[in-house]
């Protein structure tokens, strides 16, 4: 397949949490091949244009990666989801449409360019970016700013919502082994410190949606723990109060 790695599934009261990790950075191995240019961007669309590339040198190649580094202005594709007017981009690509669409911002924490998988072959780029982010757009633009134009043929997720590929289980593993491989809402939220509620009074209060009184703590947000150490939700501190931002009762 084009795309593989790492995707996040939720099941249950778990779905709460999707939104978090939508909003999360990502990471993906990229494949770049330059010289071609396709309507999908990526390699299973229609050519459009071929140009000769073979005399790139990496050293082009990093100069131009590194104008594609924090915030840019990135042009959606025809063939994605995004809507415009009612109508996804995609559905009236296939009709052979094209229509203005508005740039957005997009932050790439990190453009890497690696060795290729074999000489001669595509040249492969680590990403780390934001939501949002199109790699077979950027691999696109990158081509573009060469001069030869590109398109990316291949995509690997290395990391998303915090989760990477050395968590990641096939789908023969999950028919098999099933509930047993399910992670803990919380572990979506690692990255925060936890706070547990020191008496049954605030977990009560924290149970029906009351904010808490918590003192000594940094602003942020925090993991809140029951008395009986249960994950009950995701908080925000400040000014000595913890507000519930999501509930994960039975989650």
């Amino acid at each position: 397949p084009m795309a593989t790695g790492v995707l996040p599934v939720f099941v249950g009261n778990a779905t709460r949490a999707v939104s978090y990790a939508e909003a999360g950075d990502k990471e993906y191995i990229a494949g770049l091949r330059l010289g071609l240019v396709t309507n999908t961007q990526d390699t299973s669309g229609d050519v459009l244009e071929q140009h000769p590339a073979e005399g790139i040198t990496r050293g082009q190649l990093e100069a131009v990666l590194a104008r594609f580094t924090g915030k840019i202005q990135q042009v959606p594709p025809m063939y994605s989801a995004i809507k415009i007017g009612g109508q996804k981009l995609y559905e009236l690509a296939r009709k052979g449409q094209e229509i203005e669409r508005p740039a957005r911002t997009v932050t790439i924490h990190g453009l890497e360019l690696l060795e290729p998988e074999k000489p001669g072959g595509d040249w492969r780029l680590h990403v780390r970016c934001s939501k949002g982010t199109y790699v077979r757009t950027l691999c696109h633009d990158i081509g573009r700013a060469l001069g030869c134009g590109g398109c990316m043929s291949s995509l690997r997720r290395t990391m998303a919502a915090g989760f990477t590929l050395a968590e990641c289980r096939t789908i023969e593993e999950v028919q098999q082994q099933g509930e047993s491989l399910l992670a803990a809402t919380d572990s979506l939220f690692r990255q925060y410190p936890a706070y547990r509620i020191p008496s049954e009074q605030a977990d009560r209060r924290c149970r029906c949606g009351n904010p808490l009184t918590a003192e000594g703590l940094q602003p942020g947000l925090y993991r809140v723990y029951g008395t009986d150490g249960t994950f009950l939700c995701l908080s925000r501190w400040e000014n000595g109060v913890l507000t519930s931002e999501k509930n994960f009762f039975g989650a």
